[in-house]
């Protein structure tokens, strides 16, 4: 698809017109509106720590409802964007755009965006919701407590919440782990997503990973016209394509987890997307129990020889490469192989990222056997339902942290906080996580260890048909509609319930 949404041909990109045209009905169906400069927002007022797409969606959210929020980032004001904005210029959306719309108002131009688009829609939903006046730059979130009844981050210089949002994500600072012989080498070694400005053309590439970081180092590759590139992965692991549709069909397993069923798609990727290299798909691993490698190129790459993947252990860097033991498919790490030297000019460490820590959370919220990401809903602790982290408990799935479950996260919280009669009590909070534990029994992995975008959207429903109280946020909970009518409804229900008491009072002082 073309980038440049002015020389679009309608006659031949139909597609791509009726993708804009959807794009802005949603933007006027679904979009809350801005709040006005002199508005005054109430309460509840919302701590959301991080400023990356998670937490400037959900303050969009709060704020378009009428809801005060004050928004916490540990860096600057150029990092409004998150990962995003610490990655290569080479890099982009691996999914369909389709599959992450993180907010109503999100316009993109092409299918698979790439990182400067990308961070420009968060930066203009940052703008459009007047959020610079209500972030905390360079202030680093170490505590967060309760005195009152409300909350307190770091010291009460900061103001009172109603309610916390962790929006820290899963990707902090860069993991580059230290591999014996580094020293040795004569070439060049980077992290992977340290890779804007590097020359690689006609060199030969090295990656040592094969998780969603090796996806960054080949899209430079690529963008280089590198000679040749190797993969060294300790393990198999799925690749499925960047196609919508099939992306769509494996996030539909509303199971959210290896089933009887699995082979049907295992065997339609190895025959059809695999074909000739069949051999690398995982013979011991479900495709419904780790995230997969998304990626389309690899294998093409893989076909015309400008790329090996190589299963294997890493001994040590040598001066010309990387010293590995190869092993044939089937053999663990550490198993028997071989061992050789793959040759390279430059060493990719795909290493991934440190996982950012929730430790700021009172400690009630990791007590056993319902620590993170065993949490309600897989975002809220038990013994805390005013706190939602949305995108930072999870470990493996199959759809996208940046679509409409940030906007339906973050309005369950409103409507907690807004309506004491939908607030769970920490009990039946533990129960559903019992419940999802015991229908996921028989998975593989833990039962909240994977899961898939149609399973959560089941949590969701669920959540909302259990309590009958909840029926009436229903269209405000899944589409931002309607908060004038629950909110009515909740106002009713306390002069209600306060009449009622009252009497009670009353015939308790006769």
């Amino acid at each position: 698809m073309s980038t440049k949404h002015s020389s679009v041909n309608p006659l031949l990109y139909p597609f791509l017109i009726l993708f804009q045209l959807y794009q802005w009905l949603i933007d006027k169906a679904l979009s809350p509106n801005p709040p006005r400069e002199d508005q005054k927002l109430g309460r509840p007022n919302i701590a959301i720590i991080g400023a990356g797409i998670t937490g400037v969606t959900a303050a969009a959210h709060c704020v378009g409802h009428g809801f005060d929020v004050t928004l916490f980032e540990s860096g600057s004001e150029d990092q409004v964007g998150g990962i995003w904005t610490r990655v290569n210029d080479t890099s982009g959306l691996q999914i369909h755009s389709l599959m992450y719309r993180f907010h109503p108002s999100v316009r993109w131009q092409e299918g698979y965006p790439n990182r400067r688009e990308i961070v420009d829609q968060v930066q203009q939903i940052f703008r459009r919701y007047g959020l610079d006046k209500r972030t905390r730059f360079n202030t680093k979130v170490k505590n967060v407590y309760r005195q009152n009844g409300r909350w307190i981050v770091n010291d009460a210089s900061f103001g009172r919440f109603d309610g916390i949002i962790a929006a820290i994500g899963t990707c902090g600072a860069p993991k580059m782990p230290h591999v014996q012989g580094m020293e040795k080498f004569k070439g060049s070694i980077y992290h992977s997503s340290d890779l804007t400005g590097k020359e690689a053309k006609d060199k030969k590439i090295v990656i040592i990973g094969g998780g969603a970081s090796a996806v960054e180092a080949l899209e430079f590759a690529a963008a280089e016209e590198a000679q040749k590139t190797t993969i060294l992965s300790r393990s198999d692991k799925w690749i499925i394509p960047r196609n919508l549709v099939v992306d769509t069909l494996l996030s539909f397993n509303i199971f959210g987890h290896e089933t009887i069923f699995s082979f049907i798609p295992e065997f339609f990727l190895r025959k059809l997307f695999y074909r000739s290299l069949e051999d690398l798909a995982p013979s011991n691993k479900g495709i419904f129990m780790d995230t997969p490698m998304v990626n389309s190129d690899v294998m093409d790459k893989l076909r015309e020889n400008k790329a090996e993947w190589v299963r294997c252990d890493i001994e040590e860097f040598v001066d010309r490469g990387v010293l590995v033991n190869r092993r044939a498919k089937g053999v663990p790490q550490g198993g028997p192989g071989h061992q050789e030297v793959v040759e390279a000019d430059i060493v990719v460490m795909a290493t991934g990222f440190k996982r950012p820590s929730l430790s700021f959370l009172p400690n009630d919220s990791f007590e056993e056997p319902y620590a993170p990401p065993s949490w309600y809903l897989q975002t809220f602790p038990p013994s805390h339902p005013s706190v939602s982290a949305i995108n930072c408990t999870y470990l493996s799935a199959i759809g996208t942290v940046g679509n409409w479950h940030i906007g339906i996260y973050t309005r369950i919280l409103l409507m907690f906080l807004v309506d004491p009669l939908t607030r769970p009590r920490p009990f039946w909070m533990e129960r559903w996580i019992d419940m999802t534990k015991l229908l996921k029994r028989t998975s593989p992995t833990g039962a909240f260890d994977f899961f898939t975008y149609l399973e959560l959207l089941w949590w969701f429903v669920f959540c909302i048909a259990f309590n009958p109280f909840r029926w009436k946020w229903a269209a405000f909970v899944f589409f931002g509609l309607g908060f004038a009518l629950p909110k009515a409804v909740v106002e009713e229900e306390s002069r209600l319930l306060g009449k009622e008491n009252g009497s009670k009072d009353q015939a308790a002082s006769i």
